[in-house]
Order: structure tokens, then C-alpha cells, then sequence
């Protein structure tokens, strides 16, 4: 890896993708979007709302009910989204400097992470577009049954700021595999790639009005989605506050298809015959990874008891060694967080947990340069009523508890409206599994965290969300079964 400090794309003015046309909104209003490392201003982007919206859904049902889309063979659609992940990999170094240069995470991790699991679940889901199908039913008596898995429609897609890019991949890919069409919504905090995958699939030759792009605002642009009457089915990533909105306008309008994928407050859970080294490294990656932006961050650290200092100890070495600075840098570790509102929160849970009785014993403050930046930070001595432990935070900002025993542990584990993610670690692989039963979280790590491929499902219990992202399953969100019976004979 170059160590020299790559220098940040140049960028101009964008707007928004509807039909196939780069248009200004309707309005003629835009936006800045901001770089979280300097505070500066980046461009100015056309800011959709609702009229915007309407144009959008309007050609995305054109291009299903009327255009090529529905009648393309499935194949063909597979051959577009290799054709866009071929493009995407040919701009990999662009998409990466732009990602981390609206979202503040390092280059080394759009470079080796972000970029890469875009590609592979564009092609993932390519590989799926002509093998979606149904099933010849045993039906009783002189009949013919069978089913077809038909795409659901005009799909609304809105996602978040800490993965723009991947999360574009998890939402388009399925849907177009599918045989859907898409109007998306990103994060008002970090448009870019997702606008510039929009070019891409204009030029390796989506047909008009297949995928749009609506950047904007979540109560004007993303609202006017959720609430649209023409929008078969809605996906959402996000905050659990903003999904149950989501909801809600889909069930007041036309019930729409609604999959939600949501908060968390993921418990990581180290017993004393693990290899402690090993789960402090992986709890740090678990925490600290995308400055603490996950949805499924292990930020409630369980550790058995006789081990909690040695544990403690490796966890505080490696939040200190941390390279917090300039996410351009390729040696740099940790960037700012992707907005001021997002810091000033993550600053008042940690004066919160101060406060609340636990121990700092790492970082515990903003750091002092231009841009976003915290401290990386540690806390032990937490409770499991503290808000620190209650509350998702979504910053580096991890918490440490003790526990004794198994039962124990599983019953605080899952003392949590939340239930996206969790992870065992230990030597003993029937304790492991026995927590895998029994935590209740979409998926559960077992001696590792954070691993992630297309094949996978993702998704959570609880107020974690509804529906899954990714593997096989995700399909299902795009589709509708359809039961067709023939009479046989006269």
C-alpha cells in the first residue's frame, strides 16, 4: 500500500438522475454536502422533494409496466449488472476516494472493503437474475399447479451515510436481478457514489427510467417515497426511530411492501477460555471499524470476570494506538464522524456516561483540528441500565461488562429491544453453539466479527428491522409469489 496521502477528486456540482436525465430539481433548490474532515464544503447537489419524487416513480413505472425492463430476458438483466460491477471495478480507485471523501472513513478501508463487497454482490446477484423461478405443485385431483415469482414493481430504496456504496449494491442488486425498477433516495450526508454508480449504469446501458436517483432530505424526498401510492414496496437502512415512520406512511397509503434494516446494540461476548488476545483485536475491529458507524457494532463488550483485566488491558492498548487523522492518509486508522450532529452526539453519550458512573479509560473527548474527529474511547465499570449500554451511540465509543456465567450472560445479552447482531468467543464449541441458539440476534459471530459476504443474509430480530439484505433470501423482498392452477381435460 502507497503511503502518500492521496489527493481528493475534483468535483463538481451534481444532479439528480430521473428517466435517464441529469436534471436540477424542480425546485432548483440543492444542498452541500460536506467534508467531515475539514467541515468544508464539497459541491452542491440538486435537493429532491416531493414533486421530484413523483417524476421518479413516474418513469420507473413506465420502464416496468411498458419499457424493455419487463420484457427483457432475465439473463440480459444479469448481463448489466456484471457489465456495472465490471465498471465499477474499473473506477474501484475514484469510487473509493470519493467514498471516504464524503463519509470520512479511512481509503484503506473503501479501498479493501467497501469497494470489493460492492463488486462481489453486484456479481452475486447478476448470477441470480435467471434462476429466480418457482415450484410444480402435488395439487389433488385433475389439476396443473405451479408458481411464479414475479418482481414486485416500482421499488423505493433509501440509504444511509455509513456505507453509501455497499448499501447502493445491497439494495440495487436484488431489486434489478428481480426485474424490478428503483427510485433511490441516498443519505443527504454522502450522495456522491451512489450518483456516480448511477452514471456508470447509464453507460454500460440500463435502460431509461430503470434505476433513478433522488438525492435529498429524509422528511421531504425520503417521506414522499415512503408515502408514494405508485411505490410497490419500500426498503429502508437507517435508524429504528425513521423506520417506524417508514412503516407508517406505507401502511397509510397503499401498504406497500416495507423491509427495514435497523439499529443495534450488539453484544460481544468473551469467556475465559478464549484466546483473549485474539477477541481484544477482533473486539477492537468489532467497535471501532467505520469510526463506530455500524448498525451491528459490538458495542457491549461482555467479559467473564477473571479474565476482565487482561482483556481490558489489550482492549485500552490497541484504542490508544489508534491513527486517528486525515482519512486520505493510507496509514491513517480512524477518520472524523460523518457529520456534526452525528459528533456532537456521540460527545454528549460520552459526558453521559461520565456522568452515569462508568469509568473512562480511554480518549473521552473530541479531538482538537478541524473536522469531526473523537477521541477513540473505552469505558469500563458499565452497568447494563446506563444509557451508554442502553442506547445505540454510533461512534467509537465502546463499553465493558463483567459477567460470571453462561445463563447470566445470555439473559443480559438479550436484555436489548435490539437483536441484529451478536458474537461468542470461545474454545468450547458446544458453549458456542448453545449461544447461538440462544441469543436472539439475526446473526451471531462465533470466534470472529464482521464478516460479511453476498451468500450471507443480514438482517435482525426485533426492533433491529423486518426482511433480511443479501444471499438468496433477499429476493424475496422483490418478489411476488403467484399461484397459477390449470384444469386438465375437458
Amino acid at each position: 500500500m502507497t503511503t502518500a496521502t492521496i489527493a481528493p477528486p475534483k468535483i463538481t456540482d451534481k444532479k439528480m438522475l430521473i428517466d435517464g436525465c441529469w436534471i436540477d430539481s424542480a425546485s432548483g433548490k440543492t444542498f452541500e454536502t460536506i467534508n467531515p474532515a475539514t467541515g468544508d464544503t464539497i459541491c452542491h447537489v440538486a435537493e429532491a422533494d416531493k414533486s421530484d419524487v413523483d417524476m421518479a416513480v413516474a418513469a420507473a413505472r413506465r420502464a416496468f409496466d411498458s419499457g424493455p425492463w419487463s420484457k427483457m430476458n432475465p439473463a440480459d438483466r444479469g448481463r448489466l449488472l456484471y457489465k456495472l460491477a465490471d465498471a465499477i471495478e474499473a473506477d474501484a480507485d475514484n469510487l473509493a476516494a470519493l467514498e471516504t471523501l464524503d463519509n470520512g472513513k479511512p481509503i484503506r478501508d473503501s479501498k479493501a472493503v467497501d469497494v470489493p463487497l460492492t463488486i462481489a454482490c453486484y456479481r452475486y446477484y447478476a448470477g441470480w437474475a435467471d434462476k429466480i423461478h418457482g415450484k410444480v405443485l402435488p395439487i389433488s385431483g385433475d389439476f396443473h399447479a405451479y408458481t411464479r415469482h414475479e418482481p414486485v414493481g416500482v421499488v423505493g430504496q433509501i440509504i444511509p451515510w455509513n456505507f453509501p456504496l455497499l448499501m447502493q449494491s445491497w439494495k440495487w442488486g436484488p431489486a434489478l436481478a428481480a426485474g424490478c425498477t428503483v427510485v433511490l433516495k441516498p443519505a443527504e450526508q454522502t450522495p456522491l457514489t451512489a450518483l456516480r454508480v448511477a452514471e456508470l449504469a447509464m453507460e454500460v446501458g440500463f435502460p431509461e427510467g430503470v434505476v433513478n436517483v433522488v438525492p435529498g432530505f429524509g422528511p421531504s424526498a425520503g417521506g414522499a417515497i415512503a408515502a408514494h401510492p405508485d411505490v410497490d414496496k419500500v426498503a429502508f437502512t437507517g435508524s429504528t426511530e425513521v423506520g417506524k415512520l417508514i412503516m407508517k406512511a406505507a401502511a397509510e397509503t397503499n401498504l406497500k411492501r416495507v423491509t427495514l434494516e435497523l439499529g443495534g446494540k450488539s453484544p460481544n461476548i468473551i469467556f475465559a477460555d478464549a484466546d483473549v488476545e485474539k477477541a481484544a483485536q477482533f473486539a477492537h475491529f468489532a467497535l471501532f471499524f467505520n469510526m463506530g458507524q455500524c448498525c451491528c457494532a459490538g458495542s457491549r463488550l461482555y467479559v467473564e470476570e477473571r479474565i476482565h483485566d487482561e482483556a481490558l488491558d489489550h482492549i485500552t492498548r490497541l484504542a490508544e494506538k489508534a491513527r486517528v487523522g486525515d482519512p486520505l492518509d493510507p496509514e491513517t486508522t480512524q477518520g472524523p464522524q460523518v457529520s456534526e450532529e452525528q459528533y456532537n452526539t456521540i460527545l454528549g453519550y460520552i459526558d453521559a456516561g461520565k456522568k452515569g458512573g462508568a469509568t473512562c479509560v480511554t480518549g473521552g473527548g473530541k479531538i482538537d483540528r478541524p473536522g469531526y474527529f473523537v477521541q477513540p474511547t473505552v469505558f469500563d465499570d458499565v452497568q447494563d441500565d446506563m444509557k451508554i449500554a442502553r442506547e445505540e451511540i454510533f461512534g467509537p465509543v465502546l463499553s465493558v461488562l463483567k459477567f460470571r456465567d453462561v445463563d447470566e450472560v445470555i439473559r443480559r445479552a438479550n436484555d436489548t429491544m435490539y437483536g441484529l447482531a451478536a458474537a461468542v468467543w470461545t474454545k468450547d464449541i458446544t458453549k458456542a453453539n448453545l449461544l447461538a441458539r440462544r441469543l436472539r440476534a439475526g446473526t451471531v459471530w462465533i470466534n470472529c466479527y464482521n464478516v460479511f459476504d453476498a451468500t450471507v443474509p443480514f438482517g435482525g430480530f426485533k426492533m433491529s428491522g423486518l426482511g433480511r439484505e443479501l444471499g438468496e433470501y433477499a429476493l424475496s423482498n422483490y418478489t411476488e409469489v403467484k399461484s397459477v392452477v390449470t384444469a386438465l381435460g375437458a
